[in-house]
C-alpha cells in the first residue's frame, strides 16, 4: 500500500499486537515508546497516520500531539488518539490539540483496522493536489487548483481562522469572538450560514464539522455535514 503508520504507546504488548496486525494489513509500522522518541520518529519517516496514546511518560498525548503540529514538516499527517480515558472532555481536549479522530481502548482489532482505512483513505494521492487551496492574505484571496476567488470579509476571516491551524478545533464561541467580536450579537445560526457558504464556494472537503464542538480545517479530510 506504500502508507505509513507511527505507533506511539508507552506499552509494549500494545505496539506489539498492533503492529503485527497492521503489517499483515501491509501498512509500514514504526514504533515508539513516548511522545518524544514519537515526536523525533515522526520528523525522521514522515508518517500518513499516527495512532497515539493519550497517558505517557516523557510527553503525554496532548503535549505530543501539539508538537506534531507546530512543526510544518508534519502538517498532513493524521493524528488519532487511543485511549482508555474516554469522557466527553478528554475527548474535546484530543480534538482542541490537533487530533483529527478517538478510538477507545480496549482495542478491537477489526474495528481499529477498519477505522485505519476509512482515516487513511482521506489521504489525497499526489495527482490530486491540483486542487489544493492557498489563501493569499496580502490580497485577500483565496485559490483553490487554477481558480481564483474573492469572498465576503467575514467569509475569508472565517476560513482563514480555521485554514491557519489545520487539524485545530475550534469551537463556535472561539469563532464568534474571532470573527465577529464580543461586542457584536449575531444569530445561533450565523456560523452555519457562513460555512454553508464557503463549502459551496471551496467545496466540502476542508471544512470539516466536529458536531456538538466546532470546526477545523484539514486539506484530505471528508467533512461531516451539521445537522
Amino acid at each position: 500500500m506504500g502508507y505509513r503508520i507511527l505507533l506511539i504507546d508507552d506499552e509494549d504488548d500494545i505496539l506489539e499486537f498492533v503492529k503485527y496486525n497492521l503489517e499483515r494489513d501491509g501498512y509500514e509500522v514504526f514504533t515508539a515508546p513516548d511522545g518524544a522518541v514519537g515526536l523525533e520518529t515522526a520528523l525522521e519517516v514522515k508518517p500518513h497516520l499516527i495512532l497515539l496514546d493519550m497517558m505517557m511518560p516523557v510527553m503525554d498525548g496532548l503535549e505530543t500531539c501539539r508538537a506534531i503540529r507546530s512543526r510544518p514538516e508534519l502538517k498532513d499527517v493524521m493524528v488519532v488518539f487511543l485511549s482508555a480515558v474516554g469522557n466527553e472532555e478528554t475527548q474535546l481536549q484530543g480534538y482542541e490539540s490537533g487530533a483529527d479522530d478517538y478510538i477507545g481502548k480496549p482495542i478491537k482489532m477489526n474495528i481499529l483496522r477498519s477505522r485505519v482505512r476509512a482515516i487513511l483513505s482521506r489521504i489525497s494521492l499526489p495527482e490530486a493536489n491540483q486542487q489544493k487551496l492557498i489563501i493569499d492574505t496580502e490580497h485577500y484571496q483565496v485559490q483553490i487548483g487554477d481558480e481564483k476567488l474573492v469572498l465576503p470579509r467575514k467569509e475569508f476571516m472565517l476560513l482563514n481562522l480555521l485554514y491557519s491551524h489545520p487539524g485545530r478545533l475550534f469551537s463556535r464561541e472561539e469563532i464568534y469572538r474571532e470573527i465577529w467580536g464580543d461586542k457584536v450579537i449575531v444569530g445561533d445560526r450565523t456560523i452555519d450560514v457562513h460555512i454553508r457558504k464557503l463549502r459551496q464556494k471551496i467545496g466540502d472537503n476542508h471544512i470539516v464539522t466536529i458536531k456538538g464542538m466546532g470546526y477545523k480545517f484539514s486539506p484530505d479530510a471528508t467533512p461531516e455535514n451539521e445537522e
